[in-house]
């Protein structure tokens, strides 16, 4: 399906690796120049290279964080006038709740909450002009299912989801649309670091750890990358503009749920 993309120009946060490199793979095969972001010099330079040697397409690289001021004016110097935005970030750490002071909840807030507003603020009215915008935000199945430890996490994610669905109606009759993907477990470098070290903790073979986690998935394995990627590029198509303030759970139907 070709998505009517090409030429399109598209920030993807965070996108050095993982699930933000794949969306970022999947728009660049639909034809965006992209803007890449990730902390890592080494890896985000690597990833810029494979991209445009996949694809073709104009690839530029942005060494920053994405939660800071100075990074996202870096990102926005690099792109001012984006037609699709794909916000990523790290989560904070697994904690017990009892252990987060006042900085760490705030600091946690900004990751999740307060920089996807930051960048969707100084984006959207662009959109809105040129009668085309797409805005995606990765965020968790942990929205709708909390887990114990990801407690920070899942409520700044919730409330950026609560915050935006207001606004997406507020945009769509010019064509922007603001969507979540909500994804679960996916075949990362950071999945298998965890069960690792969750499986180190517990005494258990690292190996035996993840099948007895994908044995709880109904579809029996962890999620493909690319699978994540194209979901994200079909709704910042021209095909998806009839779809929005909705958030997209794909975790091979681990999240049991009839609405």
């Amino acid at each position: 399906m070709d998505l009517g993309l090409k030429g399109r120009k598209a920030i993807v946060c965070a996108s050095s690796r993982g699930l933000g490199k794949a969306c970022a793979m999947a728009l660049a095969q639909a034809g965006c120049d992209l803007v890449i972001n990730g902390r890592d010099e080494k890896v985000l330079a690597a990833t810029a290279e494979e991209l445009q040697r996949a694809t073709g397409v104009s690839v530029t690289p942005v060494l920053a964080d994405v939660s800071t001021p100075e990074g996202q004016k870096q990102l926005l110097a690099a792109c001012s006038e984006p037609d699709i935005l794909v916000n990523n970030n790290g989560g904070p750490p697994h904690r017990d709740f009892r252990e987060l002071d006042r900085q760490a909840i705030l600091d946690g807030v900004t990751q999740n909450m307060v920089t996807p507003i930051e960048l969707i603020k100084a984006v959207i009215d662009g959109m809105v002009a040129r009668g085309f915008g797409r805005i995606v935000n990765i965020t968790s199945t942990s929205v709708y299912k909390p887990i114990a430890g990801l407690d920070l996490s899942s409520g700044a994610r919730a409330g950026l989801t609560s915050f935006l669905a207001g606004v997406a109606r507020t945009v769509a009759r010019d064509n922007v649309t603001i969507n979540n993907i909500l994804p679960g477990a996916f075949d990362t470098d950071r999945l298998r670091s965890g069960i690792r070290f969750g499986a180190e903790k517990a005494g258990l073979d690292p190996e035996k750890a993840a099948e007895q986690r994908m044995s709880s998935i109904p579809a029996g394995r962890f999620g493909e990358p690319d699978e994540f990627g194209n979901a994200c590029a079909f709704l910042c198509s021209s095909h998806a503009g009839y779809i929005t303030g909705q958030n997209l759970i794909i975790d091979g139907g681990a999240y049991q749920s009839a609405f």
